[in-house]
């Protein structure tokens, strides 16, 4: 089984290429993951660097910037390749089957990615965004939406 879930941000903004045949778009970036430290111990990050194919690859490009925060599902894959002195350098990368917008600028999401919720880089400011949702009337949202009154026994 080779599966990797990662929640970090980014370190720097999404690079966009295109495959030579097919012109498939091809994404990568770096994200920064807290690694569990003991009390008293210094912090300390991993940087696993991100590849993204196709459709996903451009929606990353549009939307993700340096500092955001994304969850990564996809599979671990090395490689190699010679450098220009000869040697060999080992590669590890992270091949992202699914990645989940889980802040859009300043704004926190709770449930993951929503393409269809528009990022705050657009024209249109999120506060008003913000506002325009706030006045929509409660019959229009799903059942399952609704506020609850009760207390969550948890």
């Amino acid at each position: 089984m080779n599966n990797v879930v990662l929640i970090g941000r980014l370190t720097r903004d999404p690079e966009v290429r295109y495959t030579s045949g097919s012109q498939m778009a091809v994404a990568s970036f770096t994200v920064a993951i807290d690694r569990p430290t003991r009390a008293g111990e210094e912090k300390k990050a991993d940087f696993p660097r991100v590849t993204v194919f196709g459709k996903q690859a451009e929606t990353c490009e549009k939307y993700l910037a340096k500092g955001r925060l994304v969850a990564i599902n996809g599979r671990i894959q090395t490689g190699s390749y010679q450098n220009k002195n000869g040697d060999t350098v080992y590669t590890t990368d992270v091949v992202a089957n699914r990645v989940e917008f889980l802040e859009w600028g300043d704004r926190p999401q709770g449930g993951g990615s929503n393409y269809r919720q528009e990022p705050a880089r657009q024209a249109q400011p999120a506060q008003q965004h913000q506002q325009s949702q706030q006045s929509q009337p409660a019959e229009e949202m799903p059942d399952s939406f609704q506020a609850i009154d009760e207390d969550v026994p948890f």
